[in-house]
Order: C-alpha cells, then sequence, then structure tokens
C-alpha cells in the first residue's frame, strides 16, 4: 500500500460475511485509510446511505448458486440517482460471484468504477478503498 491519502475518508462496505466486513474495517482504520462503516444488508446500507455522506463504497451484490439470477442492483441505482446523502458520483465498487456481459454492461451504465471477483483476498478490497481517496 502506498502513504495513507491525507484525509480521513468515510467509506461504506456492504458484505454479508461478518469476518470480511470486521476484517477489512479494522485493516482500513489501521493502515490510516480512513473509516470503513460497515452493512451486512441492503437494507441496512439504504438506511446508512440516508444519514450520511461516503466518499466511497464498495458494495456486494451476489447471486449465489441461482443460475437465473438477477442482480439486485437497486442500491447502486440509489446512488447514482443522488437519493441518497453522498454525492451522486462517488466511485463504487462491486463484488460479485460471476460477471457476465450483460451485467458488466449494467454496472458501466452505472459508472461503477472497479469489479471485483469472488473469490479474492482482503487486500484486494484495502486497494479499492485506498484508490477512493486519490
Amino acid at each position: 500500500m502506498s502513504e495513507a491519502p491525507s484525509r480521513q475518508l468515510n467509506m461504506l462496505l456492504v458484505e454479508e460475511q461478518n469476518l470480511l466486513r470486521k476484517t477489512v474495517s479494522l485493516t482500513a482504520r489501521s493502515l490510516g485509510l480512513g473509516t470503513v462503516h460497515e452493512a451486512a444488508t441492503i437494507q441496512i446500507a439504504e438506511r446508512m446511505l440516508r444519514e450520511r455522506a461516503f466518499q466511497g463504497a464498495v458494495i456486494s451484490i451476489d447471486c449465489g448458486a441461482d443460475s437465473d439470477c438477477l442482480y439486485n442492483l437497486a442500491l447502486l441505482d440509489k446512488v447514482r440517482n443522488g437519493l441518497s446523502a453522498s454525492p451522486a458520483t462517488i466511485p463504487i465498487a462491486v463484488m460479485v460471484d460471476q460477471a457476465t456481459a450483460d451485467l458488466m454492461r449494467e454496472l458501466r451504465e452505472r459508472h461503477v468504477n472497479r469489479v471485483i471477483l469472488k473469490p479474492f483476498r482482503a487486500k484486494i478490497l484495502l486497494e479499492a478503498f485506498e484508490a477512493f481517496g486519490k
């Protein structure tokens, strides 16, 4: 990791896995990357986005094993359409289990800055948060 950004960032991590959220949050704080606020569900993330402005977000939009899955992009739409306390242009990374051509088109239309394919190491999320400060 390069040197820490000069300002403390408030960032959002939306991920159901508790251990991953805690690891990333604590490590980001210890590296001086800023504060990673944790949301285990989309509903919690929606509430947090209404109440506080974030400088970036990493959002899990998993489908699981369902082959006919429709990814839920409503949270991305709310941010991009200005329906949160954050600027509509904040950098957003998404974590997905599969990157289909249709999904990638949908994400490009929503100006997603980075797509992270699962499985990955926590370091990848920390790098995404670090890039938000640049």
